[in-house]
């Protein structure tokens, strides 16, 4: 196999630097990752994907390497300025769970940008959460009020890696390692004072039926119910959309069965 190389960067948007990296040659494909990781979480996808695609990825605000602005900012408008920064008009967009949702709200800002979505275990803007969510994020809440991160961190393996069906002895243990160190050094940051987000108005929930790019929609039939429901509901509402359910696993989906995701993805892509 041919030595993989790639480029590394930051771009200036919004008042705080982004940190991105590019590989390959091709029609451009955009990576956007989950809330309880960073762009990291694509390592398995980015070099097979560079294969075929220019490949774009990015830690999104407060994680990885992108530090929050100190102002508003709005998590919808970083692809496009990025795309636009590395002189690119259009791509394929690949988000999943919050970074699904940031793709959604994406294709609705900036339509002209986006030639095709695929969402995978993905959040939805104005979407009201469950009373488990709600739950598990007053957990959440009160473990880092104690100070407890390590507490904190091991919630989230629970709740997004392990899904509600399996116990962490049934996952991956390299998988939960990989998350744990994504995310523990950035649970506890809190938003600068005055960095507001400004959310996409009116919320993309309302708004599904406008979508008129390929979307594939992807989740696992570990994953929360809520998950399962919402991905049904995006799949009666997006015109046209492709729904796959992957078996045993969870919210992780790339990162547990890294080989069927990008199998699944790119024949999804090739066939637009």
């Amino acid at each position: 196999m041919a030595e993989f190389h790639s480029q590394t960067g930051f771009l200036e948007a919004q008042g705080a630097p982004l940190y991105y990296e590019v590989a390959g040659q091709g029609y451009p494909l955009l990576l956007l990752h989950a809330g309880i990781a960073d762009s990291r979480m694509w390592d398995e996808q980015f070099p097979e994907f560079a294969r075929h695609y220019r490949i774009i990825r990015y830690d999104l605000r407060g994680y990885g390497q992108s530090p929050f602005p100190t102002g508003p900012f709005a998590n919808h408008e970083d692809p496009a300025a990025l795309l636009t920064s590395l002189g690119i008009e259009k791509a394929h967009v690949v988000g999943i769970s919050f970074g699904g949702k940031i793709a959604l709200d994406f294709a609705f800002a900036h339509p002209e940008m986006v030639a095709s979505l695929v969402l995978v275990a993905t959040s939805v803007g104005g979407v009201q959460s469950s009373e488990l969510v709600r739950h598990f994020f007053a957990e959440e809440e009160a473990a880092l009020e104690r100070g407890d991160v390590e507490g904190a961190t091991e919630l989230n393996l629970r709740m997004w890696v392990d899904g509600p069906r399996r116990t962490p002895e049934q996952v991956n243990p390299l998988v939960r390692k990989r998350v744990h160190d994504m995310l523990y050094p950035i649970i506890a940051v809190p938003l600068p004072e005055g960095a507001d987000e400004i959310v996409l108005q009116p919320p993309a929930v309302t708004r599904l039926a406008e979508i008129r790019v390929p979307t594939l929609l992807m989740v696992g039939d570990h994953d929360l119910p809520d998950k399962l429901t919402l991905t049904q509901q995006l799949a009666d509402q997006i015109v046209g959309a492709q729904q796959v359910i992957i078996p045993d696993v969870a919210h992780m989906v790339n990162m547990e069965q890294p080989e069927e995701f990008t199998r699944i993805v790119l024949r999804f892509l090739s066939e637009l």
